[in-house]
């Protein structure tokens, strides 16, 4: 097994992981995270441990890369099957409404002719329009460029995945003092009562866990 096929094989994780922060948004879990793997495969060929890296800080970005591929391909938002059909029938439903009634119907009668809920009807109805750019202006405005600023988390994700890496590291009770602490908001006592302790063991121990994360992050 070569040093690219271990990484592959250790990291999968970090697909699942990636995966799951677009999950519900109009593509199945499977093509997320096959087309995941394909990143992980792809920065599992590239990373050149030499540079002083994790494998995790180098692979993550490549991995979301892959998969936001999957929506910008597609053109805007990729919308489920389902959904376009249910779209296709509200909109012969509203032709239908329309030639009988010489109006347009309210929400709430496409719902009840479709036996639908509005929330469905109303889904339905906004996966039909034409996306809006947030790239220019409108024709009116010359089609000048907008420029909208939007920060980029995979920096934050990435340390949070190497936080939740480090931690599998440490004894059962260890882990358990640091999510109650800093996950769960419990105090030093709150904590101490939680498992058996003292305060100020709370306290001491919590130190030492907190240098022992610092010094394997750093590594």
């Amino acid at each position: 097994m070569t040093a690219a096929d271990k990484l592959v094989e250790g990291n999968t994780a970090l697909v699942h992981a990636c995966a799951r922060r677009f999950a519900g948004k109009g593509v199945e879990y499977e093509e997320l995270y096959s087309e995941g793997c394909v990143g992980l495969v792809k920065a599992a060929r590239n990373f050149d441990e030499s540079l002083g890296y994790k494998f995790s800080t180098y692979a993550v970005p490549v991995i979301l890369g892959e998969i936001k591929r999957i929506f910008r391909d597609s053109g805007a938002v990729k919308v489920s099957r389902s959904l376009r059909e249910l779209s296709l029938k509200v909109s012969r439903e509203r032709e239908a409404f329309v030639r009988e009634k010489d109006r347009e119907p309210r929400i709430s009668e496409l719902a009840d002719r479709l036996c639908l809920s509005v929330q469905q009807v109303t889904e339905a109805i906004d996966c039909a329009q034409i996306p809006l750019s947030l790239s220019y202006a409108s024709q009116e405005e010359d089609s000048k460029e907008l420029d909208i600023v939007q920060e980029s988390g995979e920096e934050a994700f990435t340390e949070k995945l190497s936080l939740y890496q480090a931690m599998e590291s440490l004894e059962q009770k260890d882990r358990e003092l640091i999510r109650l602490r800093f996950f769960a908001g419990q105090t030093q006592s709150a904590t101490a009562q939680a498992l058996g302790m003292t305060q100020v063991q709370v306290s001491r121990r919590e130190k030492k866990i907190l240098t022992l994360l610092r010094e394997k992050l750093d590594q």
